[in-house]
């Protein structure tokens, strides 16, 4: 759903009774704040949404054309590419209600805001959940055997979507539009409470992703470091390439959200006007950041493998070249082949 400044919770919002008057004598009017996300929002959020669907749409394609969809790390790229897809497809509806205002009722509201974040949380647990398989695969390949079996990828991929759904469900049951007294209407929490309740639920999902996934790719480095794995550099550098790029990418959005509940409680110094304008401008510049890893993932854990950007030379030169080079179709990715256990060696292939 709409992430609201903290100007349009702390001060515009007259619906909600959870503030009281003493807080209407003292404005704080943020008019340049919300100028500059409405500017930003749309220049970003427009590139953002090219790059999305086509690499996303790519990677579908690849995995449909040339890939074995029962395996365990295919369906997982899959599932992620539908997910940054559903995410992006929310993104221009929501510039367009911070923007101007919204314009498609209750139940759309509940429906865009459920959907959204339902493609949300999904995308980062399927993060998560291809990093503790590769994790599993890495530092201990024959507890992988079980995994390769296309019930237990079904199984997984099916508690992924019913967890995501569950997240997302405050959206379903809270969500509405607010007017504001600019005579604006925006999608959003009726309650404040609600957002504060979503706030700290995204925070939550944020430490624990990042927990994971720092800690399985630290013990992937350590196995790759033994002296019998013949490490290659460039494996090591995108390994840390992909954890920074987690922390750096997700780290401001969720520091700003907390940040705004901060000025939500009324908590000094965030009760300052000064300060908590400068909180909005750290939430607008981290939500770009955050929300434009729906077109970086394809190029972070599909393109820059080596199977994959050969798969997608082929299909250029389906379309651009001479369709006869177009061979060797369902080739494995990585640990998609059944007959064989997954090796150190096999994951360094893949880069």
């Amino acid at each position: 759903m709409t992430d609201l400044t903290t100007a349009e919770y702390d001060y515009d919002q007259t619906s909600d009774d959870y503030y009281s008057d003493e807080y209407e004598d003292e404005m704080c009017v943020k008019k340049e704040v919300q100028k500059f996300g409405a500017i930003v929002t749309t220049v970003f959020f427009s590139v953002v949404i090219i790059f999305s669907v086509l690499g996303n749409i790519l990677v579908l394609v690849i995995l449909v054309k040339y890939e074995n969809l029962k395996s365990m790390t295919n369906a997982f790229l899959l599932n992620l590419a539908l997910s940054d897809l559903i995410f992006t497809f929310g993104l221009p509806v929501w510039a367009f209600d911070e923007i101007y205002s919204w314009v498609l009722g209750k139940t759309a509201c509940k429906a865009v805001s459920f959907i959204f974040d339902v493609g949300y949380y999904s995308s980062i647990i399927f993060l998560t959940t291809m990093t503790i398989h590769r994790y599993m695969a890495v530092v201990h390949p024959m507890s992988v055997v079980i995994s390769r079996k296309s019930f237990y990828c079904v199984v997984t991929s099916s508690v992924v979507w019913v967890a995501s759904c569950l997240a997302a469900t405050p959206n379903l049951l809270k969500t509405s539009f607010v007017n504001y007294n600019d005579n604006t209407t925006h999608c959003t929490y009726e309650d404040i409470r609600w957002k504060l309740v979503e706030t700290y639920q995204r925070n939550g999902f944020f430490l624990i992703s990042f927990a994971v996934i720092a800690f399985c790719y630290t013990q992937i480095l350590l196995r790759l470091f033994r002296p019998n794995s013949h490490t290659r550099h460039k494996t090591v550098r995108l390994i840390l390439i992909i954890v920074v790029f987690f922390f750096l990418g997700w780290a401001p959005y969720n520091v700003a959200l907390f940040l705004q509940s901060l000025v939500v409680w009324k908590l000094k110094p965030f009760d300052d006007c000064s300060v908590s304008t400068t909180v909005d401008y750290v939430f607008y510049v981290g939500r770009l950041v955050a929300f434009s890893h729906c077109s970086l993932n394809p190029i972070f854990y599909m393109f820059m493998g080596i199977k994959f950007r050969n798969h997608l030379k082929k299909l250029l030169w389906y379309y651009c070249g001479d369709p006869a080079n177009n061979s060797q179709r369902h080739s494995r990715l990585i640990y998609s082949n059944v007959s064989t256990l997954p090796t150190v060696t096999s994951f360094q292939e893949q880069f």
